[in-house]
């Protein structure tokens, strides 16, 4: 089975956990792009949906679905995301759509966040894919700096050969060479660094559920 297949297959799998007549949280990223896909079958279904990205705003509006801002709603009653790690306790890493910021931010709004991934995204410990930071950009050096102290190396994410730069106006640091033992000590540690908007490890906004598409199908791991 493809790649593609999978995540075609998960993204549908989600709708399950679609409450009708609900406000639906939605990330970003190619697996939720499937999501969002599936969830177009639903538009008179649900309210609308509140999206973590300008990307997803787009798609999402593209398949006839209300966009609501997150200032709007006080709760949501599910958040369907992809990840680039999780591990077996429901502990992410995320950011490699340079969306993180926003995506934690919906996530802290909704009851139950579901993961949504392929099975070569389940590790033993978060670290080996690169740790994505938002940053305010004057503090890219410092922070960096303070990375390379802990043992891991800090690269600006590009674009075109100009830094990237997120909906938020800030940069990405893509820091490797992490080995992520304990994700609530670190998240709370690096997110109070001067400068850090948010950083990538998801574990105060941990995944209630994650739909694991795999060659046999679809495995539910509960948190």
């Amino acid at each position: 089975m493809t790649q593609d297949e999978l995540k075609t297959m998960v993204g549908r799998a989600a709708l399950a956990y679609v409450q009708p007549g609900s406000i639906v949280g939605v990330g970003t990223g190619s697996t939720v792009n499937r999501f969002i896909d599936a969830l177009g079958t639903m538009t008179g279904q649900i309210r609308g949906a509140v999206s973590s990205s300008v990307a997803s705003t787009e798609r999402l509006t593209q398949m006839g679905i209300t966009v609501l801002d997150a200032t709007e709603v006080d709760e949501l009653a599910v958040y369907i995301d992809g990840a680039d790690e999780i591990d077996h306790a429901g502990f992410l890493i995320k950011g490699g759509g340079a969306a993180l910021t926003r995506e934690k931010i919906v996530a802290a709004l909704a009851r139950q966040f579901v993961c949504i991934a392929d099975e070569s995204k389940l590790v033993t410990a978060l670290g080996a894919f690169p740790l994505p930071v938002e940053v305010i950009p004057m503090a890219t050096r410092r922070i960096a700096r303070q990375f390379a102290a802990m043992g891991g190396a800090a690269t600006v994410r590009m674009k075109a050969g100009m830094p990237l730069v997120t909906d938020n106006g800030h940069y990405i640091l893509d820091v490797t060479g992490l080995t992520i033992a304990d994700p609530l000590a670190f998240e709370a540690d690096v997110n109070n660094w001067p400068g850090v908007v948010t950083v990538g490890v998801f574990a105060f906004q941990k995944a209630s559920v994650c739909l694991l598409a795999t060659s046999a199908g679809v495995k539910t791991l509960t948190f």
